[in-house]
């Protein structure tokens, strides 16, 4: 039998885990706290900040300080995760990740130069990552099964909420960076605090120092190869695989142009007279934002009731491909608001039914945090690099058309992976 014939194998049925009561409220808060810090950061402090710094090089800089952080990102998620798997605990590793982002985040905030600001965009994006991969593995590990899809539209929920007020907040603090940068910071510690506080960790089967004993010594003795194998033998399972690859492209293909969208208002599109900027992307945000949140809640409860996935997902990645065209057309403050809303539409549905649907297709459930890490290397990591990717298009293709060509053509064949994932209707 192959390696992937093994991986491939259905895992082993675990009791369901029991109901806790207030977690969902908890992790709504915990994953919009999260997205705030990126949507916030990401798409408005920091571009504001290296435009401060070097004006006429912001677009190539973004881009560096982007592809460089992204190694941090997509390093330190699937490594919490599988430290948090080992260890059984959930908590001390929210704890953590939350107030080192605050440290992190308090630095940034603080320096005025490209290196300086490269270095702690790197480490926000080390401890956010930390964060972010013991929270996400809380699905998988507490929500019965049949209630996944309502649980992760409401989890969802995080996006629309913590995407709109993240970028209200750095809309008004964007001439106050050391300000801003604080907030957010402190928004990220309390959310860890809440949720550790009021959401006791669940002992989970097959974790902990007693799971651990009889194969710590065979642990040890593991060549470094074989135990860098298993840390990925996630992606040789089939469907995760697909998963993986569909979820890559659509983030990759949607924050290209989302994590530009400061520069893209200020030298592509028509704002009318009055109108900066950052007060633009306030307006935007929520208009995306909106249409998000309600895609997320009527996708997430749609699946469940049909109890289909695959439908969702691929048609929302096609949707999300296809409104690119819209600001190529109208280059306009009125095409920005009508992108805005339908690409707000197809992102949420997908990001809440592929959640679901990502669940569904883990190889082992004893591994859940390190599996949903893996994965949230396609969610974390694209954030970061298309900065990166978006540069090298703006300036070697000329321009922000060709950018939204490109994440539209990115998103289709993110629609496309889901094709071939057969362990999920």
């Amino acid at each position: 039998m192959t390696t992937n014939d093994i991986a491939d194998q259905p895992a082993p049925e675990v009791a369901e885990p029991p109901r806790q009561r207030g977690l969902l409220p908890l992790l709504l808060v915990a994953n919009s706290a999260m997205m705030a810090v990126y949507m916030g950061v990401g798409s408005v402090l920091l571009p504001t900040q290296i435009a401060a710094i070097a004006p006429d090089d912001k677009v190539a800089l973004l881009g560096l300080i982007g592809g460089i952080s992204a190694i941090f990102a997509t390093a330190f998620n699937p490594i919490a995760g599988a430290l948090s798997d080992r260890s059984g605990r959930r908590n001390p590793w929210i704890a953590a990740g939350g107030l080192a982002s605050l440290a992190c985040l308090a630095f940034l905030g603080s320096v005025n130069t490209a290196l300086l600001v490269g270095i702690g965009w790197c480490l926000v994006q080390a401890t956010m990552n930390t964060y972010q991969a013991a929270v996400t593995a809380i699905v998988p590990d507490r929500i019965p099964t049949a209630r996944r899809g309502t649980a992760s539209a409401l989890v969802g929920l995080g996006l629309p909420i913590g995407g709109t007020a993240g970028v209200l907040i750095a809309s008004q603090t964007a001439g106050q960076l050391r300000t801003g940068y604080l907030v957010f910071g402190v928004v990220i510690a309390a959310a860890a605090l809440l949720l550790t506080t009021f959401c006791r960790d669940v002992p989970r089967s097959g974790t902990g120092a007693a799971a651990h004993t009889s194969d710590s010594a065979a642990t040890a003795a593991a060549p470094k190869r074989a135990r860098l194998a298993a840390f990925a033998s996630a992606l040789s399972h089939h469907d995760f695989r697909w998963a993986f690859i569909g979820r890559a492209l659509m983030v990759l293909g949607y924050f290209s142009v989302v994590g530009y969208q400061l520069y893209i208002l200020g030298d592509h599109i028509s704002l009318p007279a009055g109108l900066t900027p950052p007060a633009a992307m306030a307006v935007l945000t929520p208009v995306s934002m909106v249409a998000m949140a309600l895609s997320t809640v009527v996708g997430g409860l749609l699946s469940d009731r049909w109890n289909r996935r695959k439908v969702f997902v691929g048609v929302s990645a096609a949707l999300a491909g296809l409104v690119m065209v819209v600001p190529v057309i109208s280059p306009t403050w009125t095409g920005m608001l009508v992108f805005s809303a339908l690409n707000g539409l197809a992102f949420g549905c997908f990001m809440a039914v592929d959640t679901a649907l990502v669940t569904l297709v883990l190889p082992r459930a004893e591994d859940a945090a390190r599996d949903m890490g893996v994965l949230n290397v396609a969610n974390a990591g694209p954030q970061i690099i298309a900065p990166f990717v978006a540069s090298a298009v703006v300036t070697t293709l000329g321009g922000y058309t060709p950018l939204f060509l490109v994440g539209g053509a990115l998103s289709l064949i993110g629609a496309l992976a889901i094709i071939p994932i057969r362990g999920v209707r």
